[in-house]
């Protein structure tokens, strides 16, 4: 059996994987709180194929060890922070710094959110723009005039027949020790794994959390220049596993070429 071919064949299904995933940066450059993720590699196991000969044989020379391929590792979410981007909005809140927004999901779990364009619910309950309710739960009401939400945290309202802001809640920040463990779930939600460990909570400004700006929106982290050049290097990678298959078979056709 032709080894090369199998490790070849795994070296294009991984740069495959590589190339699905700069594709869906790369679609979601434009995409708010977006983070992007990267893909690792890691070699497959080895098996022993014999013992060195020689001089050194009779010495008890050492085994010869023969790599199966490439393999994935993980495929993990990149963390570093987008640019802030000014939007004026009231209702827009973005993280600077460390930290995530928990929220509430149908079925009653967690996830958590880097933050955007939040919205009040039909019960006056602050949301974000899918409807997942903040937790804890702040209730601003459905007349709210004004929202004002400070840097660290605290959120003031003011109804219609109010004439001055009044506090109607806090919104808390929640870190994890491994950030790349976080499960994503797609519309910029995270749950936490056994590698994540479980989200530590705390007042924004305070234990390396960051703060709250209101009117910002952070924008997704993906960088064109660098995806580009990834691309590129994965489609390198993809032609030369390529050739190795072309290789190894014209040298199997020598081979069954050798009794004519």
């Amino acid at each position: 059996m032709n080894d090369s071919l199998y490790i070849a064949a795994t070296g294009m299904h991984m740069q495959q994987k590589s190339v699905d995933t700069i594709a869906n940066n790369l679609a979601n450059v434009s995409t708010p709180g977006f983070k992007k993720s990267h893909v690792t590699f890691e070699d497959l196991v080895y098996r022993e194929i014999g013992r060195a000969g020689g001089a050194d044989a009779a010495q008890g020379a050492p085994s010869l060890w023969h790599g199966g391929g490439v393999g994935m590792f993980s495929l993990s979410k990149v963390f570093t922070p987008g640019e802030m981007r000014k939007t004026d909005a009231p209702l827009d809140v973005a993280i600077q710094g460390d930290g995530f927004l928990e929220v509430s999901l149908i079925d009653g779990s967690s996830a958590y959110s880097r933050g955007g364009s939040l919205t009040v619910d039909k019960d006056g309950f602050l949301a974000t723009a899918d409807g997942h309710l903040l937790k804890p739960a702040i209730h601003v009401g459905t007349d709210v005039k004004t929202l004002v939400v400070k840097p660290d945290g605290q959120v003031l309202a003011q109804a219609q027949n109010q004439s001055q802001l009044s506090e109607v809640g806090r919104i808390e920040l929640s870190h994890f020790s491994d950030t790349t463990g976080l499960v994503a779930l797609g519309a910029n939600l995270y749950q936490p794994s056994a590698r994540s460990g479980d989200a530590v909570y705390g007042k924004p400004g305070e234990d390396n959390l960051g703060t709250l700006a209101q009117g910002f929106m952070e924008a997704s982290n993906v960088n064109l220049v660098n995806e580009m050049v990834d691309l590129m290097a994965a489609q390198r990678a993809y032609e030369s596993s390529v050739k190795v298959i072309q290789a190894s078979d014209e040298m199997l056709g020598m081979s069954n070429n050798l009794r004519k």
